[in-house]
């Protein structure tokens, strides 16, 4: 059986053992939020949440996991890091067990055991903003996006993803293009499909993420979804009415000039994965595109903004 590298989290609460790499500050009340952005470094694939003050996180080498307990040891020092491994069905037992269906405005974001009993029942709707309406999707509540959980991001938990699910319904897409970068579970480009847009690539540089993804997309027989392993510095792709980038502050910051030429002039580009200390960088490294809409969830922030040219 497969198993994962991983790091029990923790704040400090007892006399470390030897082996438990140790701090000392206790002052940070929003340490969840800081590690996960901290982690977004990494060769991450999964954080599990085991108490208000544990995590369990999972990496895809034990070369990156000895470099993230390195490097957290010296941002975090009020925190217990211990390396264990764990079994592949262990994690997934544990996922499935406590994960539910999550709503966001129209959209439902549901695990296959949690899929309401509507799905598939959509009435047509006018394309306008209501309370009862989504833009350009064309149907009225619900839509629902099944993914199932696996070793990676993009179950909807996380408010990054809610940032960014939110944002696609200020957007009428109908007809339209779509590249989602960094595609991971490929929930939004599935949710982009199924609010109207005509044709949508996902794109990643992890196999495993776009496996993932196209494993969710027969999860979703209604959505057309081209899934690609792609690595975005080293490939020319067509530009598109809008593009998804949900990263990290650092990776949009260094990827902004790319991302630019992805969209067609008058497109959206819709961006997260950044907190809020890192937006002035984000949007100075956009500079001369509109920010139309901005969201934020905690120190998480989401921006759409529109291409000028």
């Amino acid at each position: 059986m497969r198993t994962w590298p991983a790091l029990v989290v923790g704040r400090l609460k007892q006399a470390p053992t030897t082996e438990e790499y140790v701090g000392a500050d206790f002052s940070r009340p929003d340490i969840g939020d800081l590690l996960q952005a901290a982690l977004l470094d990494f060769d991450v694939v999964a954080i599990e949440e085991t108490s208000a003050d544990s995590w369990r996180v999972f990496f895809s080498t034990p070369a990156a996991r000895a470099a993230a307990a390195s490097d957290l040891l010296k941002q975090f020092p009020d925190l217990t890091i211990t390396s264990i491994d764990v079994d592949d069905e262990d994690w997934a037992a544990r996922s499935q067990a406590s994960l539910r269906a999550v709503t966001v405005g129209g959209l439902v974001i549901a695990p296959p055991w949690d899929v309401p009993a509507a799905q598939g029942r959509l009435k047509p709707a006018p394309t306008i903003v209501g309370a009862d309406t989504i833009v350009g999707a064309g149907f009225s509540r619900p839509i629902t996006v099944v993914i199932l959980p696996s070793m990676g991001f993009g179950t909807g938990h996380h408010a990054t993803t809610r940032l960014c699910l939110a944002a696609l319904q200020q957007i009428d897409m109908a007809g339209g293009s779509v590249i989602d970068v960094g595609t991971g579970s490929g929930v939004l480009a599935i949710a982009a499909s199924l609010l109207g847009a005509a044709t949508i690539r996902g794109i990643d540089d992890d196999p495993d993420a776009i496996q993932a993804a196209t494993d969710n997309l027969a999860l979703n027989p209604e959505a057309r979804v081209t899934f690609e392993v792609v690595d975005l510095r080293a490939t020319t792709l067509a530009p598109a009415a809008l593009v998804l980038a949900n990263l990290t502050g650092g990776l949009l910051v260094s990827a902004a000039g790319r991302l630019q030429e992805l969209v067609l002039p008058g497109g959206h580009l819709v961006l997260s994965g950044f907190m809020a200390h890192e937006e002035r960088d984000v949007l100075q490294a956009f500079g001369g595109d509109a920010l139309e809409q901005r969201g934020q969830e905690d120190e998480w922030l989401c921006v759409t903004l529109q291409r000028s040219r």
